[in-house]
This record gives structure tokens, C-alpha cells and sequence, in this order.
């Protein structure tokens, strides 16, 4: 499991650390984990050239000390000083000693010149406890940079992006490797953050012991190896549970096929389909239990999944919704469905929008849900008292209020998980019905709502992977590779 921790956390851990080790032992261990980081991506040290741009406090006393190591392996290394009256003054100290050159970041003509023919660019403008976007001066230096094409290392978060939501309010570094100190931060994880940061490499800095309960957690191959529903030998299909889909109508009968699709793959032992695409659905899957009638009366599933191209169908929605067992809700049925109603639901309820729906049920833009992913999801869940899945390219489960949202990362002290597959070839129609399929089957398998929407969206971002393979893919295509991408997790 990949945790990552508030600011407010990792400054704690961090305090109760250097109270406990000598003076300035924290900042030379950063230090050295950057340094050879640094030294990975130049390849070559010696005769390389890395221009630092230095701000105020640690970030940039961090900055400074791996500079002054990378200088005496013979690299030639220069400082752009952004605050030169609040630079770090042993950080700074100890890079003269080295032999770093020093430049204010008010002559650009100079900064132009540093760099010129650079190998490196090291980010210590900000460092996590920084808020919205990057100063004019400190702005226009990074544009400078950004013209220059040199390779940028962020020194523990791109200076510009928030730590604790990934938000960016304005200019901000774009790295190709961040060097983050202790634990990852929350904005390293979840977009627009994460697509600033590049690759994230962690250093360990002594923080595991004293840090304390995560904001956000990432599932590995290992943690959804673990989760996967696996069948026995006393297993048959009603044992191994039996997930029901209301999808579909005469505009969209292709949701019910695929919602279905994606279901068959999910670990549950039988599928059972009530709406008007009967035909298209059994042409296609005859292994497909089906019914035209109302839900409360085709049988007994495990859990309902329900929304994919409904249209107005209002009537097998409230069906579905009073049922006494876990229910997916999709698409239309988010539109249909009112918060009073899910919050007042004995069983679990998972919640699956896209940015978009996410933004009419919150009563704001699309863009806003999509600056701010993690409030927006956290806003849903408490709104709703379900567990939410916003879809996107970072995919966050969020646990709603009282437990009902519940399981493991559903719903437990606010733990956000968020979801590390996926391309961006999986932007493509009917892709969020063969996740909401592939989700209920693994509800009505006896996975939790937040486990279910978790693994859900972890295996189908793999599926998705393997199916593109770097070109365009359909939802038909990230249906058959589920198996594989099943197989992959297992493996």
C-alpha cells in the first residue's frame, strides 16, 4: 500500500524526529537522498552542469546542501537565489565551501546564462507548506526554464502545487522527477498534482515510526492480489454471489451490454439483467440471466448495479435503491436518484460520476470538481453518506459519513484512495459502464463498497493498459482484457 500524509502529519513527524537527533541531521539526510537521485538522472556527475533555484527556508537549505555535494563531485553548480535576504544561511554556506556559484534571480540576464548548456534543473523554490501558485518573480525565472527544455527535479513537491490536494492555482514547476523526503504527499497522487510531479521518487528519512494516520492510500498489485473474490471447491454460482444490472433503454441499449460485460468479469458467479435491452444483452452474453419486469421481482442478487443508460427509468431505480442489499449507482440513476434517499438506505451505497456529474450533483463547474478532486469527493461522500468513486484521470474512492459508506478505505478516519492505472485512451464512450459492471460483480462477490470501487477501478485502468497498448481503445476492448489484467494482479 502506497500512504500519503497531510502537511500538518509529516511536519509533526518531523518535529518529534529532530527533536530526537542532532542538529541539522534531518536536512543532511533529504539532502543526500536528493543528491543521488540527482546524480541518477545526470547519468554523469562530473563535468555536469546543475542550476539550483533556491528559495526561502528548508526547501531551498535542501537544495543547497545536495548542490554542495553534487559540486564536489566535480559538477559545476549554480544557484539561482529567488530570496537572497532569506536563503538558508548554512545551506548556503556550505554550497560557497564547495565551490557553487550564486546568482540572483532578479539579473535574468544571468539567469539566462546559467541556463544555458545546463544538464539539470533542481526545483527548491517551495516547498510543502506552500499556497497557490508560484510569485511573479519566481514565475518568470521558471518560465525561463521551461523554455530552456532542461530537465527539472522537484525537491519533495513541485514548487506550485499543494501538497495536501494536488490542487495548482496558478504558474507551477512541471518536473520530471520529484524527490519527496519521509512520505508521499496527497498532491504527489491525485491530479492536476500528479501531472506536475512526474515521476516520484521517495526517500526515507526516518519518518515511518512517528508518523501518523494517512489522508490518502494507493492499492499495489499486492493489496488487490489480497481482495480479489477466489472460488473453492464447495463454491457454485450462488455461492459465489449474483450481481443484478438495471441498464439500458431503447436510446442506449449498448449500456446494458456493456455494464453486463463488465460484470461477467468481475468474480461474481451469475448476472442477472432486468431492462428493455433483453435482446442485445443475450445475443451477446447467453449466460446472462434475464428480465423485462420490475428488479424486486427477477430473484435474488447479492447487489444491484444501476444507471448505465437508463434514461428516465425513475421506477426501477427506486426499486433497485429500496432493496436491502449493496447498490452501484451510475449515470443516469445519479441524475434520478435524491441525496435523502441514499442517505436514508439501510445497506451500503457506491456512488460512481465522472467530473461532470460529480459538478451537477455538487451545484458547480465541471472545472471546479476538477481542480479540486479530493474536497469534491470527500463533499459527495458526507453529502450522500455513500461511498463515492469520482472517475478521471486520477480515480478517488471516498467513504461517506456514519460507516455506511463502508469498508476498508470506504470510509475509516477520511482515508481517500486513489487509484494508480489507467491511460488516457480509457476517456472513451461506455468505458464507465464496464467499470460500474466490473465494480457490482465484485459488491455482490462480498467485497465492500469501498474495496469494490477500489479494486474496481484499479483493474480496470490495468485492463485498459494492456488493451491500448499505445494506441486507441474501445470499451469493448477494456471488457475483454479484464481477464488478462485479473491474471496480471494474480501473477
Amino acid at each position: 500500500m502506497r500512504t500519503a500524509y497531510s502537511v500538518e502529519t509529516v511536519r509533526a513527524a518531523e518535529r518529534s524526529l529532530m527533536a530526537r537527533l542532532p542538529e541539522g541531521a534531518l536536512m543532511q539526510r533529504a539532502a543526500a537522498g536528493l543528491a543521488v537521485v540527482c546524480a541518477q538522472v545526470l547519468g554523469k556527475v562530473y563535468g555536469a552542469r546543475v542550476v539550483l533555484l533556491v528559495g526561502s527556508g528548508d526547501n531551498g537549505g535542501d537544495a543547497l546542501y545536495a548542490g554542495a555535494r553534487l559540486a564536489r563531485r566535480g559538477a559545476g553548480v549554480g544557484a539561482v537565489l529567488l530570496s537572497p535576504d532569506r536563503v538558508h544561511a548554512d545551506g548556503l554556506a556550505a554550497f560557497r565551501a564547495a565551490g557553487g556559484r550564486v546568482v540572483s534571480a532578479a539579473d535574468s540576464l544571468r539567469v539566462e546564462d546559467a541556463l544555458r548548456g545546463a544538464d539539470l534543473v533542481v526545483d527548491g523554490i517551495v516547498g510543502i507548506g506552500g499556497q497557490g501558485g508560484l510569485r511573479a518573480g519566481a514565475a518568470q525565472v521558471v518560465g525561463l526554464v521551461r523554455e530552456s527544455g532542461v530537465p527539472v527535479v522537484a525537491v519533495d513537491l513541485p514548487s506550485g502545487v499543494d501538497a495536501d490536494s494536488g490542487v495548482v492555482a496558478g504558474d507551477a514547476v512541471r518536473a520530471d522527477v520529484t524527490v519527496t523526503f519521509g512520505a508521499y504527499k496527497p498532491g504527489l497522487l491525485i491530479d492536476p498534482g500528479r501531472e506536475y510531479a512526474g515521476v516520484v521518487r521517495l526517500v526515507d528519512i526516518g519518518l515511518g515510526a512517528v508518523l501518523g494516520a494517512p489522508e490518502v492510500e494507493a492499492l499495489q498489485y499486492e493489496d488487490v492480489a489480497a481482495l480479489l473474490p477466489e472460488p473453492t471447491g464447495e463454491s457454485d454460482k450462488y455461492r459465489r454471489g449474483v450481481v443484478g444490472v438495471v441498464a439500458g433503454s431503447a436510446r442506449y441499449p449498448g449500456a446494458a451490454v456493456l455494464a453486463v460485460a463488465g460484470a461477467l468479469r468481475g468474480g461474481a458467479g451469475a448476472v442477472r439483467y432486468v431492462g428493455p435491452a433483453v435482446d442485445a444483452v443475450i445475443a451477446r452474453f447467453p449466460e446472462a440471466l434475464v428480465s423485462d419486469g420490475a428488479p424486486s421481482k427477477a430473484g435474488r442478487v447479492q447487489a444491484w448495479v444501476v444507471g448505465p443508460g437508463l434514461g428516465d427509468d425513475a421506477g426501477r431505480l427506486e426499486d433497485v435503491v429500496a432493496a436491502d442489499v449493496p447498490v452501484l449507482i451510475d449515470a443516469d440513476g445519479l441524475r434520478l436518484v435524491e441525496a435523502e434517499v441514499v442517505r436514508g438506505r439501510s445497506a451500503p451505497t457506491l456512488l460512481t460520476p465522472h467530473a461532470g456529474e460529480a459538478a451537477a450533483l455538487l451545484g458547480v463547474s465541471r472545472g471546479e470538481v476538477e481542480r479540486g478532486r479530493l474536497a469534491a469527493v470527500r463533499e459527495l461522500a458526507g453529502r450522500y453518506g455513500a461511498t463515492v468513486l469520482l472517475k478521471g484521470s486520477t480515480t478517488l474512492v471516498a467513504g461517506g459519513a456514519g460507516g455506511r459508506g463502508g469498508g476498508r478505505g470506504g470510509g475509516r478516519g477520511g482515508v481517500v484512495r486513489v487509484n494508480p492505472t489507467g491511460t488516457p485512451w480509457l476517456a472513451t464512450a461506455g468505458s464507465g459502464d464496464v467499470l460500474s459492471g466490473l465494480a457490482g460483480s465484485l459488491l455482490a462477490a462480498g467485497l465492500s463498497v469501498g474495496d469494490a470501487g477500489a479494486v474496481g477501478a484499479y483493474l480496470h485502468g490495468l485492463a485498459a493498459r494492456h488493451a491500448a497498448d499505445g494506441a486507441p481503445v474501445g470499451a469493448q476492448d477494456v471488457a475483454a482484457a479484464l481477464s488478462v489484467a485479473w491474471r496480471d494482479v494474480r501473477g
